[in-house]
């Protein structure tokens, strides 16, 4: 017997249309959760409609290449907008987190040189913490993006609970990650 969705069930559950061509024309894809690889569904993806939950997006397979965080909205030409050089390949669906964030930051890798611990945003880690790199994080609670600038600017990453040893190993060498924030529920 399968369980049957509720209504209410089905607003906690994210999903995202992909299509080929911009202004969402083409061939489309719907997809409710990860997706490593799309290239076997589409062969391009220029535009994406977020009818709910919050995605990130990702220019290369297997959640690699640069990443945009995506809530929920109409993008009809996302690469104009975004500065992205290629189109989506995969994606990532970003669950719905209630309670607590905490994050400890490690300013070297294999969490070695100074730790803080945060619970919040930080605009900027060098002002609040003095730390002019964070090379690694073990993420406790929630889900967090982080920045290569102060002030939520720039390239980012998406981190869910989970130790992180290395940030190059993840395909982000040479970026500094200056600032991070917390995803919050407000994107379902």
């Amino acid at each position: 017997m399968i369980p049957r969705m509720t209504s209410s069930g089905m607003n906690m559950m994210g999903k995202i249309i992909f299509y080929e061509d911009r202004n969402f024309q083409g061939r489309s894809y719907e997809c409710m959760s990860d997706c490593p690889d799309m290239s076997s569904f589409l062969s391009r993806c220029h535009s994406c409609r977020v009818e709910r939950g919050c995605f990130m997006v990702y220019d290369r397979p297997n959640y690699m290449g640069n990443q945009h965080f995506m809530r929920r909205g109409e993008y009809a030409d996302y690469m104009s907008m975004m500065g992205m050089s290629d189109c989506i390949r995969s994606c990532r669906m970003i669950p719905m987190h209630r309670g607590q964030f905490r994050m400890k930051i490690y300013e070297r890798e294999n969490f070695q040189g100074q730790m803080q611990e945060l619970m919040e945003d930080c605009e900027n880690v060098m002002e609040r913490f003095g730390m002019s790199n964070l090379m690694s994080c073990n993420v406790m609670d929630g889900h967090w993006l982080m920045y290569e600038q102060p002030n939520f600017r720039g390239r980012m990453m998406y981190m869910r609970p989970g130790e992180y040893r290395n940030f190059s190993s993840m395909g982000m060498s040479g970026i500094r990650f200056m600032s991070l924030r917390r995803i919050m529920d407000a994107c379902y």
